[in-house]
């Protein structure tokens, strides 16, 4: 969950029992090796999570554009637009981060948006690393499966964030995370973690019941303690009935978040966004200047279907209601 968690969540989540997950696509190289050594100074197994996009240079006439299609939103705001450029933006996996990767040997890494370069993979599979990757459909499954994956996460339509997907960006192919579990577990000979809509033990039990072998949840735990949620996407996660969306303006990219006005203005899916990641860079002041007063009108709202499930409760209370092991179970 990059932008809305660090080494906190992951460290509580695993002193709850669970595998917990570390954000990296937003991470420079010294901030990295800073987790890596309160990691390994834990130690306790943590999750490290990358993505893998091929990643084009920014586009300046599409930057153009989206800065037009923004520019009432600058003028109301009374902000500036950025300069272009590639500061802030997401990266995939290199080779510089392979090799910080390889001094301290993390036993479990997972990837978004396929699997790194077969070089890159080969070096972090020789120092025996557990390797994830997310799958949106079953020919991304049979893909990871066939190119070196250990485990295939199955990433349901229900899933916030960003959409794995890799092979194809059609979001009519995406199933519900049961179906495509029960496809992949028919389909694969690795083991199967699923992911997206998890707001109890009940939602676990039902997918693991489906085929899988574990399950991943994200939303639930935005709202504890040890998340590092902002205070207007706090807010909107607790406010009930706030309709869900799924919406490329914000980066680039297809992801599940909560409809706010930049949604219901511009539509959820715009061709005039620039490609990932580039879209998110003309939008931070904007985020940056309504943020400031209490708004929520740019920024993305990153929901699953099953958010605000455990209010009030810490993550590694969080993580035992999930695994069935708190007498108060909700189910």
């Amino acid at each position: 969950m990059a932008g809305a968690q660090d080494e906190e969540l992951a460290l509580a989540v695993a002193a709850g029992g669970g595998l917990g997950s570390m954000p990296c696509a937003l991470l420079d190289l010294p901030r990295l090796e800073t987790a890596l050594q309160r990691f390994a100074a834990a130690r306790r197994p943590i999750n490290l999570n990358f993505f893998c996009h091929r990643m084009a240079p920014p586009d300046r006439g599409e930057d153009e554009r989206w800065r037009r299609v923004l520019a009432p939103f600058y003028a109301e705001s009374g902000v500036e637009p950025p300069p272009f450029g590639t500061a802030g933006a997401r990266r995939p996996i290199d080779a510089a981060t392979v090799e910080l990767l390889e001094t301290f040997r993390p036993p479990v890494l997972s990837f978004h948006f396929g699997l790194p370069d077969p070089a890159l993979l080969k070096r972090i599979k020789a120092w025996g690393a557990l390797v994830l990757a997310s799958a949106t459909t079953l020919d991304e499954g049979l893909w990871l499966q066939r190119h070196g994956a250990d485990i295939v996460i199955a990433q349901g339509i229900e899933a916030g964030g960003h959409r794995g997907h890799f092979l194809s960006d059609e979001l009519s192919l995406q199933p519900s995370t049961a179906a495509l579990v029960a496809q992949l577990a028919r389909a694969l000979s690795v083991s199967i973690v699923a992911a997206g809509g998890i707001g109890s033990h009940a939602d676990a039990q039902a997918l693991l019941e489906a085929g899988a072998h574990a399950v991943q949840a994200g939303s639930a735990y935005l709202l504890c303690p040890e998340a590092r949620t902002s205070a207007v996407h706090r807010a909107a996660l607790q406010q009930p009935g706030r309709a869900a969306a799924i919406t490329n303006l914000f980066s680039g990219r297809p992801a599940r978040g909560l409809v706010n006005r930049l949604m219901r203005e511009l539509g959820p899916m715009s061709p005039l966004a620039p490609a990932f990641p580039w879209a998110a860079l003309a939008l931070a002041p904007l985020r940056a200047h309504a943020e400031g007063e209490g708004r929520d009108d740019f920024s993305p709202l990153w929901a699953g279907s099953r958010p605000n499930t455990f209010p009030g409760l810490s993550a590694a209370q969080i993580t035992q209601r999930i695994a069935g092991r708190s007498p108060a179970n909700n189910g």
